[in-house]
């Protein structure tokens, strides 16, 4: 099972990014879906996350800003990120199938890189 993130990059403050995460070796039209992101010598966090049946969550730092969607067809998933900051500097790694205590499947992550 492999999670393959992309879409990331260097952008200036206020711009915008639409990363995207395709899913292979299973399909995860069942399971939630999300988001994690790990700045420069921080800790991993949870940025958003999406269910089958489009529930989604969001950390309070990205709410307003972000939207997460997905495309059970191309059994892919989607972070747009709207007005940058340059906390939001990090890997952004997507993740598959939650268990109510974690995830099952993590996938490599995407750099992105806000400037000013």
């Amino acid at each position: 099972v492999q999670l393959q993130a992309s879409g990331g990059g260097l952008v200036q403050a206020g711009g915008s990014l639409r990363l995207a995460c395709a899913a292979s070796g299973r399909t995860f039209s069942d399971n939630r879906m999300g988001w994690f992101r790990q700045a420069p010598g921080k800790d991993r966090e949870f940025v958003a996350s999406i269910t089958s049946d489009g529930d989604t969550k969001y950390a309070d730092s990205v709410k307003g800003r972000s939207t997460i969607s997905r495309d059970n067809a191309q059994n892919s998933v989607y972070l747009q990120m709207n007005s940058l900051k340059l906390e939001d500097t990090g890997v952004y790694s997507c993740v598959g199938k939650y268990n109510g205590i974690s995830w099952y499947y993590w996938g490599q992550g995407t750099l992105v890189t806000v400037s000013s």
